[in-house]
């Protein structure tokens, strides 16, 4: 059972990575765009976790805590640079 539901889950994951590529790539104000990378981040985190969760081994929980913190940082620097024009004062 938990077989179908990891597939199950994979497949809606991959399906929102999908319409947060294309919500990045036409979006019409640049927000709506860095709202879409940022929630592209947290559905690979959910993918990597899955994945690590089907194979039985604690080396993805690791990768996904490093993209956590990469999707944090780069959401953080894009919008400050979308604000103020720097990154670092």
């Amino acid at each position: 059972m938990i077989t179908y539901a990891a597939i199950f889950a994979f497949g809606c994951f991959a399906l929102a990575v999908l319409m947060n590529l294309w919500k990045v790539l036409f979006a019409e104000e640049i927000a709506d765009r860095i709202l879409a990378l940022d929630t592209m981040f947290i559905n690979a985190i959910a993918l990597m976790v899955l994945y690590g969760i089907a194979l039985g081994t604690g080396i993805y929980f690791e990768a996904s805590m490093i993209i956590a913190m990469l999707g944090f940082v780069s959401t953080v620097a894009y919008a400050r640079f979308i604000l103020r024009g720097n990154i670092i004062e």
